[in-house]
């Protein structure tokens, strides 16, 4: 069955809280002093039963100096009921909760005009004339109007009425979204502990699920789920529920009212928002740069300065894009809504639309990011996650946090990924990257190995290091060996050890190297086991800066033998030698090194190496005493 919050609105004195006692038979003033002045101070809570179809229903405060309960209370309404008395008519606080109800986005509106039987017909058809003055330039122009009393039961049956057909209009929540419980009183009951109320907005809670309170970020367990003082083991998005809180955290001072519990890990706070705003007409006020205002989302209220994303100030019914850089954080989502209301005197001057709940530091927005921007606010699915994805280009999105910085349901973003991968993005473990970016990474890595097998035909491969550093600093460092991975699946690379190279890629030397390895060949023929080390080669030898790389391709030639580090001798030059040692000496041991000489006709620099790279092969075995040189098995 689809949970609904009803809401009452209006100015003070004008008889919300009697309304919900004679429709749902509950008092919802609780307090001593509510009793005592007559008025709603706190949030008031009851439930109203249509048919088969259960409201949540949130009395909130009319009077001025309260509307910050009022907004607490607004947060998360499917529908409202504006109360609106029918001896007084349309009054200051009225307007303002019409204005706070549009800026919420509330789909639905209901009005009431009690006290009727205080009032004659003729004073009747004046302020119903006043209420669709009121309501023609909003979303609730023409919504019904019932005149009802409290004392006498007018228009209570009529009322019922209305407000079952216009549930019938409001879609179903997403229970299979990220669960968000902003909460909007806080109390401790003996024995039970630290419980927590507010309107489930979204997703499901259930009892014994492990939860956190931010943005204290302190863990807890749910001990105990009520919705309308029945236990229950799970909750759903529009439920008015209350949660009693297991774990050392879940203490008065941890808790308060206007934090949020989250049970999903990828819930994080914020100390700044990227929001659309607009100003309500009429209003005295400008949003200046560097102002102080005051932000209200969920139940939370901080105090926030305005750093303007447009060059011109943001006036009286005009709209534009800012960033709140908070003096407290908050929990926020995207499509989140705010209201703005002035620091002194406190007064509501607009609201708005939060589009980046974690943004970066912004300055003034460029023409396409501010697209972005606003399909991600008002975009289809797959739009939205465009839109994200071009804003976060090199460094791409988050997908465990997308449910948050879309605004969207899980499921719903799942679907969107899955769209973008089959259009050509590229996901690595968790984030994703638009197709732009991934043609041009393919594009860059790609470059990178015909740039490195140009500039070193010797190289056999290019190292994975270099192909890395192909793409831009600030690109998400993963993002290189996925692309990697990808073109090698595809055959269009190749990996080899620690690097990569084009399909089927053999080294080859330049006209200029095969020069270099002509002279080279020239000298180790000539010298024979004499030849000289790497840093004893003619200068220009020596000196090239990719001596070691010629060498290299000598060995993987098996035209050389490595005999030491910088020493090389031609392969049948060493072949032919250990033939000699093993025909002279074979069978001999306690050898000193002048017992090879004739085998090997060597100086010492490099008789010495070569003895202790037979030793490495096993042709001699060194003792203490000397070497041994084994008969060559039969």
């Amino acid at each position: 069955m689809n949970q609904l919050i009803l809401g009452t609105a209006g100015h003070i004195d004008h008889g919300k809280t009697a309304l919900v006692h004679a429709l749902t038979g509950t008092d919802t003033d609780r307090l001593k002093e509510e009793k005592n002045r007559g008025i709603t101070i706190e949030l008031g809570f009851a439930e109203l039963s249509l048919g088969t179809q259960h409201l949540g229903v949130v009395d909130v405060p009319g009077h001025e100096a309260f509307i910050r309960s009022m907004v607490a209370g607004a947060t998360g309404m499917d529908l409202v009921l504006l109360i609106i008395a029918a001896d007084e008519g349309v009054m200051p606080q009225t307007r303002e909760h019409l204005n706070i109800l549009e800026l919420l986005g509330v789909q639905e509106l209901v009005v009431t005009l009690t006290k009727s039987d205080l009032v004659d017909e003729d004073w009747r058809e004046l302020v119903r004339s006043d209420v669709d003055e009121l309501l023609a330039d909003t979303p609730y122009a023409g919504s019904p109007m019932v005149f009802t009393s409290a004392i006498n039961g007018e228009g209570l049956g009529a009322l019922m009425e209305k407000l079952s057909e216009t549930v019938q209009r409001i879609g179903q929540r997403d229970n299979d979204d990220l669960a968000r419980l902003p909460l909007d009183r806080v109390f401790t009951i003996q024995g039970t502990g630290t419980v927590v109320t507010g309107t489930l907005w979204t997703g499901t809670l259930k009892k014994g699920a492990h939860v956190r309170i931010l943005p204290n970020e302190f863990e807890s367990r749910i001990r105990k789920l009520q919705v309308h003082g029945n236990d229950v083991e799970t909750a759903n998005a529009g439920n008015r529920i209350a949660v009693a809180l297991s774990g050392a955290s879940s203490s008065r001072q941890t808790v308060a009212r206007g934090t949020t519990l989250v049970s999903d890990a990828n819930w994080k706070s914020s100390w700044m928002l990227t929001a659309h705003v607009r100003l309500i007409p009429g209003t005295k006020w400008a949003l200046k740069h560097n102002q102080r205002v005051r932000v209200h989302i969920g139940t939370s209220e901080v105090m926030a300065r305005c750093s303007l994303l447009t060059k011109q100030e943001i006036s009286s019914g005009t709209q534009g894009w800012i960033q709140l850089r908070l003096e407290e954080p908050v929990v926020a989502r995207a499509r989140d809504r705010i209201i703005l209301r002035a620091y002194s005197p406190m007064i509501t001057i607009g609201g708005g639309v939060v589009a980046e709940p974690r943004p970066v530091k912004r300055r003034i927005l460029d023409k396409s990011v501010q697209a972005a921007l606003e399909k991600v606010l008002e975009g289809e699915s797959l739009v939205a996650v465009e839109a994200l994805l071009s804003i976060a280009s090199w460094y791409g999105i988050d997908t465990n946090a997308l449910p948050i910085t879309s605004g969207l349901p899980p499921g719903v973003t799942r679907d969107a990924i899955t769209q973008v991968l089959a259009g050509g993005g590229l996901q690595t473990s968790d984030r994703l990257f638009s197709r732009e970016i991934a043609l041009e990474a393919e594009g860059l890595i790609l470059c990178a190995v015909h740039d490195g097998h140009i500039e070193n035909p010797l190289r056999s491969t290019i190292p994975l290091p270099v192909l890395r550093s192909s793409l831009p600093t600030w690109a998400a460092p993963e993002i290189a060996d996925v692309v990697i991975g990808k073109l090698t699946k595809e055959g269009r690379i190749e990996r080899q050890g620690s690097g990569v190279r084009n399909q089927g890629y053999q080294p080859h030397l330049s006209p200029p190297q095969e020069q270099l390895v002509a002279e080279l060949r020239d000298i180790y023929t000539t010298m024979g086991l004499a030849a000289p080390l790497v840093g004893d080669l003619p200068p220009h030898l020596a000196d090239y800066p990719d001596i070691w790389g010629l060498l290299k391709f000598l060995e993987e030639k098996e035209e050389l033998v490595v005999i030491a580090d910088g020493y090389y001798v031609l392969k049948n030059e060493f072949e032919a030698a250990v033939q000699r040692v093993c025909n002279l000496l074979g069978g001999q041991a306690k050898l000193g090194p002048s017992a090879f000489r004739e085998a090997l006709p060597l100086s010492r620099k490099q008789l010495i190496p070569m003895l202790n790279c037979l030793d490495g092969l096993g042709v001699t075995i060194r003792h203490d005493g000397g070497r041994e040189v084994p008969l060559p098995q039969t």
